[in-house]
């Protein structure tokens, strides 16, 4: 009798070890998952705290954008209106070096016809006057000419280059030829201030890199955006492994890497 309840008392305490151990392997893994579901809240969270900053900043920065473009739109015009004129300055230019051309083919013509006719000396010396008079008119008429030309031919390049830059503005970039850095850093709070705003085409909602001895070691997000200065939040998991942003770090308009990246992201 003893052995039998020896035997029950060995199997009962077995049993009772085997579920001990199922219950601490499942303790153990529902710990596990709480750390991982943790962490993925956190990082919810920064993603969170970036938006709810862009979604703040959004109607002050898209007021800014529209007051430059409205600058922009005005200049635009003015270099539309003075490339009018000078392309009527250069039709007119024109016409009064081509009818010079036939005044002189003219006196040309006549003065081959007259020859040494020595009785009409007077008229050919008044005739040869006449002709370096209008060959000097013709020649001050080209140089205006190319002047113009020139002109028009800068003026039309300027257009061109700020036509670009509305579109790139109305598509949220900022210009290509922005070259900036940064000015101050907040670790933590996850964002930087930059050295330049919209004198330097930054454009506010748009990705810029951090480039460090030509790598890029950071993306950032821009939030705000004042006339030279501007700030922007740190987008998450986007530095570098062992690396901290220093003050003086170059700031640039994001390759196509970064933006397909960020695409992604979103």
């Amino acid at each position: 009798m003893a052995n039998i309840l020896g035997i029950f008392t060995a199997i009962i305490l077995a049993v009772a070890a085997f579920v001990a151990i199922k219950n601490k392997d499942h303790f153990e893994e529902e710990i596990a998952n709480r750390k991982t579901e943790e962490a993925s809240l956190t990082k919810s969270q920064e993603r969170l705290k970036v938006a709810q900053a862009v979604l703040k900043a959004l109607p002050i920065e898209r007021a800014g954008v529209d007051e430059l473009f409205v600058a922009k739109s005005e200049v635009e015009a003015k270099l539309k209106d003075a490339n009018a004129t000078l392309k009527a300055e250069i039709e007119s230019k024109t016409a009064t070096i081509n009818s010079n051309k036939v005044k002189l083919d003219e006196i040309r013509e006549k003065t081959a016809k007259v020859g040494d006719i020595n009785g009409l000396a007077d008229k050919m010396k008044a005739m040869r006057v006449e002709l370096e008079e209008l060959s000097q008119s013709i020649a001050d008429n080209e140089a205006s000419l190319a002047n113009l030309t020139a002109q028009n031919t800068a003026t039309q390049t300027d257009a061109t280059k700020r036509k670009e830059e509305f579109e790139l503005l109305s598509k949220g970039e900022s210009l290509p030829a922005l070259k900036t850095s940064i000015r101050s850093i907040y670790p933590t709070w996850g964002f930087v201030t930059l050295n330049d705003g919209n004198n330097a085409g930054v454009n506010s909602n748009s990705t810029l890199d951090v480039v460090r001895d030509g790598e890029t070691i950071a993306r950032l997000l821009v939030t705000a955006v004042e006339g030279r200065s501007a700030s922007a939040s740190i987008i998450p998991d986007s530095l570098a492994v062992d690396t901290t942003l220093m003050v003086g770090d170059r700031v640039m308009p994001a390759s196509k890497d970064s933006k397909e990246k960020k695409s992604v992201v979103n």
